[in-house]
């Protein structure tokens, strides 16, 4: 009875989860030009999209920003679980605090305080701002998920490359950071996720010189709904799919070695 219960829940909760996104990519090929009816099929609206300059300049630019940031949350979020692991158990859940703040806080708070900060100590808004911001709310999403694999860790394992005379660099790179590595992976693509589809940060400490594609959207969605957004989001969407298959794999494989 629970087995079928829970498989009605699970059933209604993905239908109320993804029916409104196949929705909106089967709209991307209308002929008829909006959302009130299919009238054909047509792949007029990802031509378009694709020769829209400024989308596509902006689509990179949401990418760069994604790997950049994601790239270095990760370095500095898997260093920042090793010095939480090997800090003394009561700063532990004060370091723990600290870095959950930006989980539990809401993005709009998020978004304010560093424009404030920008603001005050005159750091101009930009490119460079939007990479420091998502960084920052990054960093806590790699610690959480390199945490609890350093603490499945047999510590033997790390005292015996010492009694062999292994330095602490040597035991990072041959013993740690191997054994860390499906949860690096795993916060790598959660850090790369979270940058992609900021809205609310990124709104508040972006500048006019720089936009992002979900502020790109939001902009355009203001002035009606295009059926270029839908072909762009399905084309996010199918490349959302692809990280996710790829992540699978990548872990699965470092897994089983």
């Amino acid at each position: 009875m629970m087995k079928k219960i829970a498989k009605i829940y699970l059933t209604i909760a993905f239908l109320i989860l993804y029916l409104p996104i196949f929705y909106l990519i089967f709209y991307a090929f209308n002929e008829g030009g909006d959302m009130n009816g299919f009238t054909g099929f047509t792949l007029d609206y990802f031509s378009s999209m694709l020769s829209d300059g400024r989308l596509m300049l902006i689509l990179a630019q949401t990418f760069l920003l994604a790997f950049l940031s994601s790239t270095i949350a990760t370095v500095v979020g898997t260093f920042g679980a090793i010095y939480i692991y090997q800090a003394r158990h009561r700063y532990q859940n004060m370091l723990l605090s600290v870095n959950n703040i930006l989980m539990v806080a809401p993005d709009v708070m998020i978004g304010a305080s560093f424009l404030i900060l920008f603001t005050m100590i005159g750091f101009q808004l930009g490119f460079v701002s939007v990479l420091l911001s998502h960084i920052a709310f990054s960093i806590p999403i790699v610690v959480l998920m390199v945490l609890p694999r350093l603490k499945e860790m047999n510590a033997d394992m790390i005292s015996a490359a010492y009694d062999l005379g292994a330095t602490q660099p040597q035991m990072l790179r041959e013993i740690m950071l191997p054994y860390l590595t499906p949860a690096i992976i795993a916060g790598y693509f959660m850090a790369f996720t979270y940058s992609l589809d900021d809205f609310a940060v990124t709104f508040f400490v972006t500048g006019n010189g720089y936009s992002n594609l979900s502020v790109e959207i939001y902009s355009r969605a203001r002035q009606g709904i295009s059926l270029e957004i839908n072909a762009l989001s399905t084309l996010v969407f199918l490349f959302s799919i692809v990280l996710v298959v790829g992540y699978y794999f990548i872990s699965r494989e470092k897994e089983a070695s």
